[in-house]
């Protein structure tokens, strides 16, 4: 069986084995999600919340809280989720309306980052007033996780999900009777897609974040990329063109290919002794107009 569809602003595609078709059950935990975390619509739990409403929290809102706490810490900040008002005014965001701006807005907007000031205790979400809070760079992640987890409370362990790119498998391509394999995506900037290489994937999940096709050009003709340094509030200037993580689950993948982007190569590496296991794909520019590439902690080459 295979089931696409659209959700979160892009598309899902989830092969499973089975004659039974989930497309309703699929689209209700969606909603679910949706719900809970999306900052695109006005009366979800997260919009409300950043209204400073009361809100009692799901368990959606508190896994992808608990891991974003984790991510945040192990990062030391470079994932952070409440630096999304600063991306609303680069205009990557959910607040389209605005705009590309200055020095003096972003200093102000920076004095509330800091996911340290967020606190979670039983359904309750406490926040500084002015604190911005999304979970945009987790949230694909986590909706592959829950439909992965549905599947196997359905007895289904052969299947592969994707949502937007991030993806997760459960034991074998039956139609091959062989591992899954899935695709890296090329670095292009002309809007085309092609694959860079195909690698197999295991009872894993991977996620990866580029910057070769999000970014904004300003009047004069300066590009930003769609990565935010949680540090400076300043699109990340970096080489890395994408970053591809292998990890357990979907969230705990998507976070880390968020926070790789901002961090760098040089942190990752020391990042990736800490941490075997997550696996961990760069590409990258050497400064000659070439691609290169690091692969850490035994990314599959094929």
């Amino acid at each position: 069986m295979t089931l696409t569809g659209p959700v979160f602003g892009t598309g899902y595609k989830v092969i499973y084995y089975s004659d039974k078709d989930f497309t309703k059950d699929f689209n209700a935990l969606f909603d679910e999600i949706n719900q809970s975390m999306s900052t695109y619509i006005p009366d979800s739990d997260i919009s409300r919340l950043n209204r400073n409403e009361s809100v009692s929290i799901d368990g959606h809102f508190k896994k992808v809280f608990q891991k974003s706490k984790e991510v945040y810490k192990e990062t030391n900040g470079f994932f952070d989720p409440t630096i999304g008002d600063v991306v609303n005014a680069w205009k990557f965001g959910a607040e389209n309306k605005k705009f590309l701006t200055d020095s003096t807005t972003i200093d102000s907007l920076m004095n509330y980052v800091g996911f340290e000031k967020v606190s979670l205790n039983n359904s309750t979400v406490e926040k500084p007033k002015n604190t911005y809070l999304e979970f945009n760079a987790i949230a694909k992640g986590y909706g592959v996780d829950v439909i992965a987890e549905f599947l196997k409370g359905k007895g289904i362990e052969n299947f592969l999900i994707e949502i937007g790119g991030e993806i997760r498998v459960g034991g074998i391509n039956l139609d091959k009777n062989e591992p899954w394999k899935v695709g890296l995506d090329q670095p292009r900037f002309d809007g085309e897609q092609s694959v860079y290489k195909a690698i197999t994937l295991t009872d894993a999940a991977m996620a990866t974040s580029g910057t070769y096709r999000k970014y904004k050009v300003d009047s004069t003709g300066n590009r930003y990329a769609h990565i935010i340094d949680t540090k400076t509030g300043y699109p990340s200037k970096t080489n890395v063109l994408s970053v591809s993580v292998i990890a357990d689950n979907c969230m705990t993948a998507d976070a880390y290919a968020t926070a790789f982007q901002a961090m760098g190569l040089g942190r990752v590496e020391q990042f990736s002794e800490i941490h075997p296991e997550i696996k961990i794909f760069f590409i990258y520019d050497n400064g000659s107009d070439e691609l290169q590439t690091l692969s850490l902690n035994g990314f599959p080459e094929k």
